[in-house]
């Protein structure tokens, strides 16, 4: 695309994050069990049209600071096992109350940032699959423009806390990202 700016490159992938969105809304009803092709297919439906490598698992190993994400050789297996696990018990993401909507969209997300199974935007594709099953929770699609600052941090030691299956402050995340959406819809 001849980009050669981050903030230019961080604006297209943002349009074509939206973009991406309505396409996946149209794709996706209430009824959809996500597999991890269709997880696949959001991070190629959204960044397709930028990198030639979207929607493929990566083959390096990453870390945030001093956190290893899971080991490049083991995303495919890792991702067969939150497709038997989380996403065949989780979605589609219809239940009697919110707070099980809530619990469901955290696993679910802390689980797919432990894996971390793309190269880049895994954040990303992971709050696509989020709003996509927070949809089909009959909630609006979530606002994650509060997550900054000392939320941010919260938000990375809720993942990190997944590691021992803890999914509490993360479902506290999701409850005030559903807070705000609602205050703001």
């Amino acid at each position: 695309m001849g980009i050669t700016r981050k903030r230019e490159m961080d604006h297209v992938e943002a349009r074509e994050q939206l973009r991406a969105l309505e396409e996946l809304i149209g794709i996706h009803d209430e009824r959809h069990r996500f597999t991890a092709a269709d997880v696949r297919r959001i991070h190629q439906i959204w960044l397709g049209p930028i990198y030639a490598w979207a929607g493929e698992y990566r083959r390096v190993n990453v870390s945030k600071g001093d956190f290893p994400f899971a080991a490049a050789r083991q995303i495919p297996r890792l991702m067969a096992e939150i497709e038997k696990g989380p996403l065949r018990e989780f979605t589609p993401c219809r239940f009697a109350s919110r707070d099980e909507a809530v619990r469901a969209i955290a696993i679910v997300h802390t689980e797919l940032m432990l894996i971390h199974p793309f190269r880049e935007g895994n954040g990303r594709v992971g709050r696509l699959l989020a709003i996509l099953m927070a949809l089909q929770a009959r909630l609006s699609p979530l606002d994650f423009r509060g997550i900054k600052g000392r939320k941010r941090l919260e938000y990375f030691a809720a993942v990190r806390a997944g590691l021992d299956r803890d999914y509490e402050s993360m479902e506290r995340i999701f409850r005030g990202v559903i807070r705000r959406t609602l205050r703001i819809s």
